[in-house]
């Protein structure tokens, strides 16, 4: 029997981004689930949800801090990611505009 339950809610930007985060913490449940708590995660298009029971509030409280804690490097990992996918973006749309890579194209001489 669980007594004690919370919900958070974590809301983004984009659908995308609230799926990146749900499958990064959803990973972990299961393994840091114990006896005395259980942990699901939901998604609904923009936003994640984490429900957490707890057969008592110290429980309750210590597999919320852990949730906010995977929650939030879920957050920082995936914001990371995605600034190195637009510097990718905007150096090949550098590259694009100055008519190609063109390291390939060096002379020696002998031709």
């Amino acid at each position: 029997m669980f007594p004690h339950d919370a919900t958070l809610e974590f809301e983004y930007e984009s659908p995308t981004r609230a799926t990146t985060v749900a499958e990064a913490v959803a990973r972990e449940v299961g393994e840091i689930d114990e006896d005395r708590s259980r942990t699901t995660i939901d998604r609904d298009t923009e936003t994640v949800t984490v429900s957490v029971v707890a057969r008592d509030l110290t429980a309750l409280r210590a597999a919320l801090n852990t949730w906010f804690s995977l929650v939030d490097v879920a957050e920082r990992a995936t914001a990371v990611g995605e600034r190195y996918r637009s510097l990718e973006t905007n150096e090949a749309d550098e590259t694009d505009r100055s008519g190609g890579d063109d390291s390939h194209d060096s002379h020696d001489g002998d031709g």
